[in-house]
């Protein structure tokens, strides 16, 4: 198996506004990229196996090579209202980079994991795995590429 690599943690929260002055302070000033993503420009999106036209506002920052991702869910159904309403506001997802996300994907299939919810953002493809009852959270995988850039920036 080639070598792993964790490139992201990710974190659900109902406001990115009321939590990210907190975030900023105990991981990383700024500046924290904010995105709004939605269709169309968010294209292939999948919610349990079915095409859905979710979206999520996200707030980025690199904290030395590892990317701290926070998501507030704006229109569903998607794995972050889900979360929420399971588990309240917490740690969502670990993702791992993968140069063939979907050679992974099959991989995990073979092992009876399955896509749970999945999209494009430019030539950024994600797939988030069901690996919560395995895990306690979300395996998410992709190939972390180019996206646009930020709609703003936070920095405290």
């Amino acid at each position: 198996m080639a070598e792993r690599k964790i490139i992201q943690v990710g974190i659900v929260v109902r406001d990115i506004e009321k939590y990210l002055p907190n975030y900023a302070k105990h991981f990383h000033k700024g500046p924290w990229d904010i995105y709004d993503f939605a269709p169309p420009e968010m294209t292939d999106t999948t919610y349990m196996g079915k095409p859905s036209e979710w979206s999520a506002r996200i707030a980025l920052a690199w904290v030395g090579d590892r990317h701290v991702e926070i998501i507030q869910p704006l229109k569903g159904p998607n794995v972050y209202y889900d979360h929420l309403e399971k588990k309240g506001e917490g740690l969502h997802h670990i993702k791992e980079w993968v140069q063939d996300c979907r050679k992974e994907v099959e991989r995990y299939r073979a092992m009876g994991i399955g896509v749970v919810q999945s999209g494009r953002l430019g030539d950024d493809e994600f797939y988030y795995l069901d690996t919560v009852p395995l895990l306690g959270f979300y395996l998410e995988v992709g190939n972390n590429g180019n996206i646009r850039k930020p709609d703003r920036q936070f920095t405290l």
